[in-house]
């Protein structure tokens, strides 16, 4: 008696589901958190492809081995990716395989197995920042060409709203105000929360010419920054936005000795920040246009300039400066300490 054979799960079978359905509707995960669950999937898929050379028509689920995304981790570390993005990337997929071991039993041992693939140890780093000279000189690298004006408004935008680069990418042109008192962003963040950013009048300026020239016709649905394929307008991706950080970088480098190995989007984000900061802006009012929902999380970004600490200690308050061991609120410290 002849056994049946095993039809082979395709490995890619099962995105479209996990993307469009399980992760916003069971998942309830934002439509950033879905885009960076899209793009780990999609470096994989070119991987497979392009790397290795196989075909996703044949790749199965049994072929994502322990050994397999080992190769590929060492891969993306290899060609220049932080530990931290290795890690997410490997995430991603681990995500991915659970969901469709929920759907089909037999793949549990593929999902246990990429459990057991260990994350990179990730270096406790300083926090590089990009000096104001350089800053400068980056956001004029672009020419002015219709393609640099493009980049020039990605970079600046980056900076002027310190907007995230995923939330920079999923603007649609009805996101931009350019009519009112004081031009703004409408901007959805994290858990999809809504905020409003105002922008300078330059960088409205920035924005009129930008969409006289890529958006002759409004819809006001269209995505703000896109590329074109194939003759369709879609979302520019964020490797495309690094790829771009990465060209004007290499430009001005060499004049420029002090000016980070690695320059990506949201280096922008903590350069508006921390200026914010050390130009006198309180740290509240630096939260709300960074879109924390904590103080907490902005005080990273919240280091002192050197005039600061200076007029402080010609004060004799140091205070302000000093985070308190222990929060005055007794219902906060009882939490900190496990109580109730």
């Amino acid at each position: 008696m002849s056994r049946k054979k095993v039809e082979k799960i395709l490995f890619f079978s099962k995105t479209l589901d996990f993307l469009e359905h399980y992760l916003p509707d069971q998942s309830l995960k934002s439509r950033n958190t879905i885009e960076t669950y899209r793009d780990a999937l999609t470096v994989f898929r070119r991987y497979i492809t392009d790397t290795m050379n196989l075909s996703l028509r044949t790749f199965g689920f049994e072929d994502c081995t322990h050994d397999f995304l080992l190769s590929y981790i060492e891969f993306l570390h290899k060609n220049g990716n932080s530990e931290t993005t290795c890690n997410n990337r490997l995430a991603a997929i681990r995500a991915y395989l659970w969901y469709a071991a929920d759907c089909d039993i037999s793949l549990q041992s593929v999902a246990l197995t990429a459990s057991r693939v260990p994350f990179l140890k990730v270096p406790k780093l300083t926090r590089e920042v990009i000096p104001d000279d350089a800053l400068k000189a980056l956001l004029s690298a672009p020419p002015d060409t219709k393609i640099g004006r493009r980049d020039r408004l990605i970079l600046i935008l980056l900076y002027d709203s310190a907007v995230r680069v995923s939330e920079l990418l999923s603007m649609n042109v009805s996101s931009v105000n350019l009519e009112a008192d004081i031009p703004y962003l409408r901007i959805y963040g994290k858990g999809d929360k809504e905020r409003i950013v105002a922008i300078t009048d330059k960088t409205a300026d920035h924005l009129k010419n930008y969409l006289k020239v890529y958006h002759e016709v409004i819809d006001p649905d269209a995505p703000l920054i896109y590329t074109v394929i194939k003759g369709h307008k879609d979302r520019m991706s964020v490797g495309n936005v690094e790829r771009i950080i990465k060209k004007y970088a290499a430009q001005i480098r060499s004049k420029y000795p002090n000016f980070p190995e690695r320059c990506y989007p949201h280096m922008f984000r903590r350069a508006r920040a921390t200026n914010l900061y050390q130009d006198g802006t309180e740290l509240e009012l630096v939260s709300r246009i960074l879109g924390h929902s904590s103080t907490e999380t902005t005080r990273i970004y919240a280091v002192p300039s050197v005039d600061m600490m200076r007029k402080v200690m010609e004060s004799g308050d140091l205070e302000s400066y000093e985070k308190p061991l222990w929060p005055d609120d007794e219902a906060e410290m009882a939490r900190i300490c496990g109580l109730r």
